[in-house]
């Protein structure tokens, strides 16, 4: 399940691509799919351990070649290792709203992105977040360890994205179907694994990625306009700026 739309990053064989924050890598694995020279950097070890075995059975399996993947590393978005200038596409995903620092972040990711290239950037949503964050403590920050500690408006990560010399070329959000799911979560207490209501709706939501039903793909351009769990922004590092 992608949120950003690749098809806004002019990805493609031989572009350097980062997943800055890539979780379980499942932007990671598209960028790899096109042909991308991949780079995957995430915080937890356990996510790194588990995205080097799943780019081991792609390569095993033929879905992608020895070259696409750079590396899998575990880094802080604060202090990225790599040079200045580096890398043709960034993706950063559901990241940002778990870093106190994200003004170092973005200033970092925008340090490592060529001129000219693109950052694709998402958050969650403003209004279904703060649904989540009324309706269970267990959710965010500082009540629970890794939770949330902000909730963007659009302007503020748009404001941010400038302020770190990038320029905003796009945006829209994604994943409708997905802010109810969460909204029962978190009334149910989202750590809690026996609700029935939460798993039928979870198994919904499963299907519904495997198998892309027709009339959910209609109820999903409906919804995340207005719903999208996800804000998406595209922004670009100007040509002529080569900090």
């Amino acid at each position: 399940m992608l949120t950003v739309r690749f098809s806004e990053l002019s990805i493609g064989p031989g572009t350097l691509f980062l997943d800055a924050g890539a979780g379980f890598g499942r932007h990671a694995f598209e960028a790899a799919r096109l042909g991308a020279q991949v780079v995957a950097l995430d915080y937890a070890q356990d996510e790194v351990v588990a995205m080097r075995a799943t780019f081991s059975a792609m390569y095993e399996a033929g879905e992608i070649k020895s070259e696409n993947l750079v590396g899998v590393l575990r880094g802080d978005a604060t202090c990225l290792p790599f040079a200045d200038n580096s890398f043709d596409c960034i993706v950063t995903s559901e990241v940002l709203e778990h870093i106190q620092n994200d003004v170092a972040a973005l200033s970092e990711l925008a340090r490592v992105l060529k001129p000219g290239g693109t950052l694709g950037a998402t958050v969650p949503s403003w209004f279904p977040e703060k649904i989540n964050w009324m309706l269970s403590d267990e959710y965010h920050a500082p009540f629970v360890v890794g939770g949330h500690v902000r909730i963007y408006s659009g302007t503020e990560l748009k404001a941010k994205l400038r302020a770190a010399g990038l320029r905003v070329v796009g945006q829209h959000r994604a994943h409708g179907l997905h802010s109810p799911y969460w909204w029962l979560r978190c009334a149910v207490g989202p750590a809690r694994e026996d609700n029935r209501m939460v798993n039928a709706y979870k198994k919904f939501l499963e299907w519904d990625i495997i198998s892309k039903p027709k009339v959910t793909q209609v109820a999903e351009q409906v919804l995340a306009p207005v719903l999208g769990k996800s804000y998406v922004v595209y922004s670009m590092k100007p040509v002529d700026n080569a900090k």
